[in-house]
């Protein structure tokens, strides 16, 4: 497999020509690979070009130099000597594709829900753009017009006629990349490998778009899950879709570090894009509502402006659909002035993403997830029940705090650590923690500190300073180590996290901050604080699960 810049020989000038103009017109994470050879059974296929996207899919090209006609179901290739029958390029393709699936599946060991098209691709030849056959419409087709510049031509074939129900995930790209290239690397240990896993996590994630295709009829939905479900994924996808369909729409969430996740995301999407991504409060900035300060205000004063200035809105600026993630953090007059933005309020398109078990700000007496009456009650339920993001082992310590549906999907993953210490002590020896992961080899960018009551002395420093901007940056800029607290790290997630006890401002609300806390790590998760505070907190199931961890003593380890 070339991933870089393979050698054509000379009887691979049409081949060349095609990956040339794949490579100038592709985007730079696309990966490119010529002559892939695969291994069915006792048959062997070889894919002449193969396009892996990140975001879009896969395609498989099978180049024809020459001049290629068809009489009567027949191919024929010719060049200056002769005309020659050739077996169908659109069957070889189907074929060679077919069998690098199953390949793949059967090395990693989960079927392969990603898009993927077959293509043919002749960069001598001019085919009509009227011209179609069984099995194969002309989009599948490269013709000499069409490589010049095919990138779009690609994309729209396999987003249009690609089998398959998800994008490619970069993560699992890299894994096919991994397995395609045939690296042998070093033997991993007993508990496998945490980025496999978080692979494997992401894969199970982008199959949830299952559940966007099979309501696709329904306007007006909340979709109600746990933590690690793919809430925030599908959100996206959601609004992706939307967008792409020509609406005007909008991506909303509460908190500042998720508000600047979803605009990551958004802005490497090459088409449509939400008219507004990011934090519902930015959005009334916006439209021209003055700041204010104070809860009042924001819980009721500023709902009230939105809506009086919703009334003067002119139909182009409205909204035709909405969509909220965390959408339990939502204050109940928020609804009805945002709906207020939209040009059907009762019955434009809103799509709600939520948790009620995770409603830790609790401003709003539970009205948000109030499901009789309350402002979302007339959305239609959609349940998520499975856990995609963390390992078993992580799964199994906040089951308590999930709900009885709760069904952990990943891997069995690495032992829960626990640090058990008096809670004045915990933020230094959480602090140790991190030195001794680094120490293990996790990587810095890997790893999130997490409070549950004071901040971090590198988090007080961005608060005090008003440098809550350059905060989020750095978090989403994944260059180093990150310290936060629990409130502030809902929707987000790292792949270690030292979930830091050192108390709760209020006992009324610990449980909801201990569910989000312990459910933001991938592959590990650290506990550090006093266990009666924990047990007083989650209650005895907590206390049960803890005790199935390991218990860990970081500067042994360190000094060791």
């Amino acid at each position: 497999m070339h991933t870089g810049e393979p050698e054509f020989g000379e009887g691979q000038l049409a081949e060349k020509a095609v990956w040339d103009a794949l490579k100038k017109s592709l985007p730079d994470d696309v990966v490119l690979a010529h002559s892939v050879q695969i291994r069915d059974g006792r048959k062997e296929y070889e894919i002449d070009v193969l396009v892996l996207w990140p975001g879009v899919g896969m395609a498989a090209i099978e180049v024809k130099g020459g001049q290629v006609t068809i009489a009567d179901g027949q191919w024929y290739q010719s060049d200056r000597n002769n005309k020659r029958k050739i077996l169908s390029p659109v069957a070889q393709s189907q074929s060679s594709l077919h069998a690098l699936k199953n390949w793949l599946e059967d090395q990693l060991g989960s079927r392969l829900s990603s898009r993927c098209a077959y293509m043919v691709g002749l960069p001598y030849t001019s085919v009509p753009g009227d011209w179609a056959m069984a099995g194969c419409p002309r989009s599948l087709i490269l013709d000499q017009t069409d490589s010049q510049s095919p990138a779009e031509l690609v994309r729209r074939a396999i987003e249009n006629e690609g089998g398959g129900a998800s994008p490619l995930a970069p993560v699992f790209l890299e894994r096919i990349v991994r397995k395609l290239s045939g690296n042998l690397d070093a033997a991993v240990g007993p508990s496998g490998n945490p980025q496999e896993d978080e692979d494997a996590q992401d894969h199970l994630t982008e199959r949830q778009a299952v559940l966007l295709q099979a309501t696709r009829s329904l306007p007006r939905i909340r979709f109600t899950g746990g933590a690690g479900s793919g809430k925030t994924w599908l959100a996206v996808e959601k609004a992706r879709l939307l967008s792409r369909q020509g609406k005007r729409v909008g991506l909303f969430c509460y908190n500042k570090g998720l508000g600047q996740y979803l605009q990551d995301r958004v802005s490497t999407w090459r088409q449509a894009k939400p008219v507004f991504t990011g934090e519902f409060h930015e959005y009334v900035r916006g439209l021209g509502v003055p700041d204010g300060s104070g809860q009042e205000y924001f819980d009721v004063e500023m709902p009230r402006l939105l809506k009086e200035l919703a009334a003067t809105m002119e139909p182009h600026e409205r909204l035709d659909a909405v969509v909220v993630d965390e959408a339990q953090d939502f204050a109940p007059l928020w609804w009805d002035a945002l709906l207020a933005c939209t040009k059907d309020p009762d019955g434009g398109q809103v799509y709600a993403f939520m948790d009620d078990r995770q409603d830790v700000y609790r401003r709003w007496g539970g009205a948000t997830a109030d499901l009789t009456s309350g402002p979302i009650a007339a959305l239609v339920p959609i349940h998520i029940d499975e856990n995609l993001r963390n390992t078993r082992k992580i799964a199994e310590t906040f089951r308590p705090f999930a709900g009885e549906h709760f069904t952990p999907r990943g891997s069995t993953g690495l032992p829960v650590r626990v640090v058990d210490c008096p809670t004045d002590e915990a933020l230094g020896l959480a602090d140790d923690c991190v030195e001794a992961l680094i120490s293990e080899g996790w990587a810095n960018n890997q790893i999130a500190l997490l409070t549950t009551k004071e901040r971090h002395p590198v988090h007080l420093d961005f608060f005090e300073r008003g440098a809550t901007e350059d905060y989020w940056r750095e978090f989403h800029a994944g260059e180093a180590e990150f310290y936060g607290h629990v409130l502030g790290f809902k929707g987000l997630e790292r792949s270690v996290v030292v979930l830091c006890v050192n108390g709760f401002k209020d006992m009324d609300r610990a449980a909801e901050q201990l569910y989000v806390g312990l459910s933001r790590a991938r592959s590990l998760l650290v506990v550090v604080g006093d266990s009666g505070l924990l047990e007083e907190a989650g209650g005895r199931e907590l206390k049960v699960a803890l005790s199935r961890a390991q218990a860990w003593n970081p500067p042994n380890l360190v000094l060791g």
